[in-house]
């Protein structure tokens, strides 16, 4: 008898705890579009919300047409020699072992078109390294498996700092609770990372345990979280790209790698000081909280 009521006492804790987690993790922002999420099937980038995202695109198509150029290339002299020095057309093979200009040619023009690449990607890499003063900063902690945040620089005057929550995959059949569509599922948390356009974002990346990857694809931006060490990377959204961004943990971190999705609302600067003071009332200090929900 004894032991049936400890039961019923630890299952209706299991059922507050369950019902005050559910409260803590709804101070958000609604009437957001998704726009960094993943296409069925698609082949392409997801559309670029910073000036970084855009930029690798542009290389990474500027490398597309000089790969596709070679492979042309080099295509048409297997061709040409087939064609020209076969057997049948070339009966008697030519004896000479050295061709001084075109072993010149192999080595100069690699060469020049790698410094033409590097000429392009190397600002590029720059621009991703060097870490600008940041508007606002925020501190992310890799789990497993979940993401831990803190706001260390909210980047509003007067705004509580500390404010600190956890942020853990939705199941499924809580993507509607959360207004999240059905195919959301394994991309949306129970909480966001809230952050304004047009302002430039520095998040500091570390790891609890293993190693992790913060990635958000549409923001072209990912830095590995190691234990011990602090990371930055940093993104500015531009205006007018307001919306829900998702991304995953991008380094194999353990059996429950897949299940711990990354999800960003960029706002507006009212939308986020207004999420900013609401946030401040629920998560400012508070302690990390265990994951209760189910992975599957």
């Amino acid at each position: 008898m004894r032991l049936q009521t400890l039961l019923s006492a630890f299952g209706a804790a299991i059922f507050t705890t369950f019902t005050a987690v559910a409260a803590w993790a709804q101070v958000s922002v609604d009437g957001l579009e998704s726009i960094g999420v993943p296409v069925e099937r698609g082949t392409g980038f997801q559309p670029a919300a910073t000036e970084l995202a855009r930029d690798l695109q542009w290389l990474d198509g500027m490398l597309n047409v000089i790969i596709i150029a070679i492979t042309l290339f080099v295509l048409a002299l297997l061709v040409a020699v087939i064609v020209r020095y076969n057997s049948r057309s070339n009966p008697t093979p030519a004896t000479f072992t050295h061709h001084t200009p075109v072993e010149v040619a192999w080595t100069i023009v690699p060469i020049v078109i790698l410094v033409f690449i590097g000429a392009f990607s190397l600002p590029v890499l720059f621009k991703q390294q060097e870490i600008p003063e940041g508007d606002v900063t925020i501190k992310v902690t890799g789990y497993q498996w979940y993401w831990g945040y803190e706001y260390v620089e909210p980047g509003v005057d007067g705004a509580a700092e500390g404010i600190i929550f956890d942020s853990f995959m939705l199941a499924r059949e809580e993507l509607a609770e959360y207004d999240y569509n059905d195919d959301e599922y394994l991309l949306a948390t129970d909480t966001a990372v809230v952050v304004p356009t047009g302002k430039k974002i520095v998040m500091q990346v570390t790891g609890a345990d293993v190693i992790h990857s913060w990635t958000i694809p549409a923001f072209g931006v990912k830095q590995d979280g190691v234990p011990g060490r602090l990371a930055e990377l940093w993104f500015e959204v531009d205006p007018g790209m307001e919306g829900i961004y998702f991304g995953q943990c991008s380094e194999l971190c353990g059996k429950d790698h897949a299940y711990m999705p990354i999800t960003v609302k960029a706002v507006t600067q009212e939308q986020y000081e207004d999420w900013l003071n609401r946030a401040g009332e629920e998560y400012a200090g508070q302690p990390a909280r265990i994951n209760v929900a189910s992975a599957d």
